[in-house]
């Protein structure tokens, strides 16, 4: 603070002196008091006389601690006399101008009350000038419904409908010459809360048909390929069964396809065959050559090569033959592996086999156990080798057919772009024909003007028939760029999804494995402990030959003795004269 008000009559220090403690005191204080005091210095200059006793008398005995607190004291020693070498600076002047510009100072230094401090009044004059620190602040914690908040989703998101979709129940019906597989499509969506129908293989196959017309361009799921030999065996229904599940689902979850009306009448419709009758009366089933082409009245197809113009289309379908390649290559090696894995388990069941007829003719219970033992833990291996080989078929195999199928799904999207350019072209000639022909009559003059009014017309139909062929042709490239982009999304997390549950079936299948393994090899460890395995107590009748050589001794003592008694009881009875033994 400024030392011009550590005395209230201002005659403790001079003017020379005041002005380095007035510069030190301006750097402790706030930056906004500071330039009004040394600012008005020089103009606030006036006759001592002008400021009354009075006032300034009253104002120290108003405020007990000086109007500096604790700075109110006496002078330092060092500071001269005031009147050795020039008059002073009139002190009540500012004395004024520091009461009158100090408090707001002070208010804005000390800024809002502290809940927590309760002396902050008598900090302020305790303690230096300075800025306070402030208050401590507790860091702010997260909270836990921020973590569980799901994340928002857009508008049309929220709007599509959810289905959950699971075929499941598969059964064979129908007699020896009309037997099918028949399973049951359970549907959580659309009117009902929950609703159930039955359909066999070839409905699916109508659906994928009827999609793949209804919408060119887009890469709709296949069905499981058709397979006439073995169609009834668990194994393969079972795989089946799965793949149309996983079919439905991923047509459900299309943006598109999940709001075609065929998709609704295959999920809903109770008398199924009679429906899709009626629909194809009225509205025959798009096929290769007349689609959404053939409705506008384009000319479907082309005779010389397709030559692809794009590069990034190009590009795709090098990598597509080159990733089918790949999968069947996978493919047909986890064939193999699932194979072995099969004759694995056949080995063990026959190893367990010939150690149990081992362990039935083994007389030494010591040794007929753990052979027994060993036949019943084959037997847990062969149960693991086949569980393993069929979860490998369920978990990544029909993932690998799946994707196999999908690519040749993803070639007929490009196969109906193909039929799209040559649909373009074909309407371009056609319409160039209907130019030169008119440019003809119009050479010929107005002669013939019924056949310019007709021939006009025809052009514009050519042109308007034209642009809606390069339009749809530009417009399923678009759309096929994001079915690829969402083909390749899915396919990153399908693998992912199949090879993490590829590895944890092998791990757990190790792991049952050697924890019976161990098991088999604390038994043998305990094989002196009679719990372990059972051993049927040892008597004298079934006491083994040889067991030890006192008693085989004892043994041989009592047959002779018995046999030198029967011989001399036979003697007596005969009546010839025996010799006395002792």
């Amino acid at each position: 603070m400024d030392p011009l008000e550590e005395s209230p009559w201002g005659e403790s220090a001079p003017s020379q002196t005041s002005q380095p403690e007035t510069s030190q005191s301006q750097d402790d204080a706030p930056k906004p008091s500071a330039p009004s005091t040394s600012s008005t210095r020089p103009s606030r200059a006036a006759p001592r006389r002008m400021v009354a006793q009075p006032t300034r008398l009253e104002a120290v005995d108003d405020d007990p601690l000086g109007p500096l607190g604790p700075l109110g004291g006496p002078a330092t020693p060092g500071t001269p006399d005031l009147g050795q070498d020039a008059p002073p600076v009139p002190p009540q002047k500012e004395e004024m101008v520091i009461r009158t510009t100090m408090p707001p100072s002070q208010t804005r230094r000390a800024g809002p009350a502290d809940p927590h401090r309760v002396d902050d009044a008598d900090d302020d004059y305790n303690r230096s000038s300075g800025p306070r620190a402030p208050p401590p602040v507790q860091a702010a914690h997260p909270s836990a419904v921020r973590t569980t908040t799901n994340p928002s989703v857009s508008v049309e998101q929220a709007s599509r409908p959810t289905f959950h979709i699971s075929v499941g129940d598969p059964h064979k019906v129908g007699d020896f010459t009309s037997s099918h597989v028949q399973y049951a499509v359970r549907t959580e969506a659309y009117k009902e809360p929950e609703f159930e129908v039955k359909r066999r293989y070839r409905d699916f196959l109508w659906l994928y048909n009827t999609l793949h017309g209804n919408n060119p361009g887009i890469v709709v799921p296949p069905p499981p390929e058709k397979q006439a030999v073995g169609r009834f065996e668990t194994n393969f229904v079972e795989s089946r069964r799965a793949a149309l599940e996983k079919m439905l689902n991923k047509i459900a979850a299309h943006p598109t396809l999940q709001l075609d009306g065929d998709l609704k009448l295959f999920l809903e419709s109770e008398s199924f065959n009679v429906d899709i009758k009626h629909k194809e009366r009225r509205e025959p089933i798009p096929t290769e050559s007349k689609g959404v082409l053939g409705s506008l009245g384009i000319s479907v197809g082309g005779g010389s090569k397709f030559v692809e113009q794009d590069d990034w289309f190009h590009d795709r379908k090098v990598y597509l033959d080159a990733l089918e390649n790949q999968l069947r290559a996978l493919l047909k090696a986890m064939e193999t592996m699932v194979g072995q894995r099969k004759m694995m388990a056949e080995a063990a069941g026959d190893f367990s086999a010939s150690l149990h007829a081992l362990s039935t003719v083994e007389l030494s219970p010591s040794l007929s156990g753990p052979l027994d033992a060993l036949s019943e833990l084959q037997l847990t291996i062969r149960d693991v080798y086949d569980r393993q080989a069929q979860q490998d078929v369920l978990t990544f195999g029909i993932i690998l057919e799946e994707y196999i199928r999908l690519i040749g799904s993803v070639k007929q999207a490009f196969a109906q772009r193909q039929k799209a350019f040559y649909s373009w072209h074909t309407a371009e000639s056609e319409m160039q024909k209907k130019k030169t022909t008119q440019d003809k009559l119009l050479r010929q003059g107005k002669s013939q003007q019924d056949r310019l009014n007709q021939m006009g017309a025809e052009v514009a139909d050519a042109e308007r028939k034209c642009h809606h062929a390069r339009m749809l042709f530009e417009d399923m490239g678009r759309l096929m760029r994001a079915e690829l982009d969402r083909f390749e999304k899915e396919k990153v997390e399908d693998f992912k999804s199949g090879v993490e549950t590829f590895l944890e079936s092998a791990v757990e299948a190790q792991k049952e494995l050697i924890e019976k393994w161990e098991t088999f090899l604390m038994q043998l460890d305990a094989d002196d402990d009679e719990t372990v395995f059972y051993r049927p107590p040892v008597t004298e009748g079934n006491k083994p030959a040889g067991a030890d050589q006192d008693g085989a001794a004892a043994h041989l003592g009592h047959v002779l003795l018995g046999s030198a008694v029967r011989f001399e009881s036979l003697g007596s009875f005969a009546g010839v004269a025996q010799p006395a033994y002792r």
